[in-house]
């Protein structure tokens, strides 16, 4: 179903599409790609959003900054300085996280509005949001052509393929970054959460949160999720996942919410997975009030040869899948 979500301030409207299919609920909106919310049972049958989100377009438009369930990108998380070299060439980027760039600048996807149609039978099971990021947009090279499809499968999960192609060659490295409470929106701190993650290392990080070296070991600290435990607090930080860059989605994550029952698993094409525990959120929510799992390559990867590369050429297509799962225990 698609139906009209609000306007913005020049007069274009916003559309938000609900998919559903075997009791899942998911509204995807044409700005900024966000999902609005994701409603799934818990154990007892009883349905609950466990994706924080706003009422109304308001919200997105007044509090862009947690990015709540947004599309992200030219480049999720971070270039270091803003600038990166190709091909002899050095791109300064827009600077909106100190002295760095962030999840593709200061109006990034997340902040246009994007061409929708739906996919698939007709029966409300996907959409598909498009849109042409002109060269030089936010300080990338290259005509860039985007598209992101969300469906919804017969299991209820929600997979979502991102693909692209360019003109010019250029980096590009998007995600989805929804917060996720599986007790339901409203229901307090996440932190209570189980996690387990198949991922042996890290990317360690600076105080602005800038890879400093290459992936170090998870044995004996704190961000060993290999066995499932809970999450806790003060995480902002990129997994190196162990299966590495993949053709089809492979499972990387679950996420349990032993009150409610609800579990969430996460299977990527992507190499690494930043976790956000969201300790800085706030009104109208909470310091921890939800969980990201944000599917991607490394941060600073134009800037790091010695990671897998973000750079897409003329001539090639750009293609990354995510699958959430919904399932209860």
């Amino acid at each position: 179903m698609n139906e009209l979500f609000g306007t913005l301030s020049d007069g274009t409207p916003v559309h938000r599409w609900t998919l559903e299919r075997a009791g899942v609920r998911v509204r995807v909106l044409s700005y900024g790609g966000i999902v609005q919310s994701a409603e799934v049972p818990d154990r007892e049958g009883d349905t609950a959003d466990v994706v924080l989100g706003f009422a109304g377009l308001d919200g997105y438009v007044t509090h862009p900054d947690p990015y709540l369930g947004a599309l992200v990108g030219r480049y999720a998380n971070r270039i270091a300085g803003g600038r990166f070299p190709l091909d002899g060439r050095t791109y300064a980027l827009a600077l909106n996280n100190g002295p760095n760039s962030l999840h593709g600048g200061e109006r990034g996807f997340d902040k246009r509005v994007w061409d929708a149609a739906p996919v698939g039978d007709g029966a409300g099971h996907g959409v598909r949001l498009s849109r042409v990021s002109p060269h030089g947009e936010e300080g990338f090279p290259g005509r860039l052509e985007m598209s992101a499809t969300y469906t919804l499968e017969e299991s209820g999960a929600l997979r979502i393929v991102y693909e692209a192609v360019t003109d010019a060659p250029t980096v590009v490295n998007p995600t989805n970054h929804s917060y996720f409470n599986l007790g339901g929106t409203g229901s307090g701190h996440a932190g209570g959460h189980e996690l387990r993650l198949a991922a042996s290392r890290i990317t360690p990080v600076d105080s602005d949160l800038i890879p400093t070296g290459g992936p170090q070991d998870v044995a004996d600290t704190r961000f060993d999720f290999r066995q499932a435990r809970k999450v806790g607090a003060g995480y902002d930080h990129n997994f190196v996942l162990d299966k590495g860059v993949t053709g089809t989605a492979e499972e990387v994550a679950e996420l349990y919410d032993p009150v409610s029952g609800r579990v969430l698993t996460v299977a990527t094409t992507e190499p690494g997975l930043q976790l956000y525990t969201a300790d800085h959120l706030g009104e109208p929510f909470a310091p921890g009030d939800g969980i990201a799992l944000e599917t991607q390559h490394f941060p600073d990867s134009p800037n790091r040869p010695e990671f897998p590369s973000t750079v897409l050429r003329p001539g090639e297509a750009f293609r990354s899948e995510t699958v959430y799962g919904f399932s209860v225990r």
